[in-house]
């Protein structure tokens, strides 16, 4: 897996899906001041890397999960990718909204989800957590089991990670903040001193103001 980590960072930082700028930070839609951006429906752009990603998926969801019965993917950012492994495994698709749509059915869940079906919830980016398991509550109280959740990426929180052993899901990403860091100064898209900063980042991101 490390292996794979290693790819993956190295292609979200080739087609700038993930941004590192510890000199001119970003402000995240929460408020936050943050050196990374990520965006992964960049990847949607370039064939070969969205390819790749979506086997990588499918490979980890065969090898895990193999009674999975419907793929998932959580509204927006992961619906296309969700549908690219649904193909490719064969299997039906669903998405979840992150609240009711306010007309027509009113659904939370879109797609034909049965009672006590098996499903895998695909994920673009876990930061904090909370929208995932958002996603994982709603197809639990429709009562079907869901068997984990595959991400592309994950800044690895530990708000995050003890989010998922409270709710009793299993995680599974792509790449991560720490093999991101680990190729871009590998790549030298960063410095020394830019890792210091991104690692101090990484402590309190949300006491964090930049340089």
């Amino acid at each position: 897996m490390k292996l794979i980590e290693k790819q993956v960072a190295n292609k979200l930082l080739r087609v700038k899906a993930v941004k590192l700028q510890p000199r001119n930070p970003f402000t995240w839609a929460s408020g936050w001041k943050s050196p990374i951006y990520c965006d992964n429906r960049k990847t949607l752009s370039y064939p070969q890397i969205r390819t790749y990603i979506k086997t990588q998926i499918a490979r980890l969801i065969l090898e895990n999960y193999p009674d999975v019965e419907v793929i998932a993917g959580v509204a927006t950012g992961a619906i296309a990718q969700a549908a690219l492994v649904a193909d490719e495994l064969g299997l039906p698709l669903i998405y979840v909204r992150p609240t009711p749509k306010d007309h027509g059915l009113e659904n939370l869940i879109e797609g034909d989800l049965r009672p006590r079906q098996k499903v895998v919830v695909i994920e673009d980016l876990i930061s904090t957590g909370g929208s995932s398991l958002k996603a994982v509550e709603a197809i639990r109280n429709d009562g079907s089991e869901v068997l984990g959740m595959i991400a592309i990426f994950s800044y690895n929180f530990p708000v995050a990670e003890e989010k998922f052993r409270a709710a009793k899901v299993k995680l599974t990403t792509l790449s991560n903040y720490n093999a991101v860091l680990a190729e871009a100064l590998a790549t030298n898209y960063i410095t020394e001193d830019d890792m210091e900063t991104l690692n101090q980042w990484r402590m309190d991101p949300s006491a964090w103001q930049g340089e």
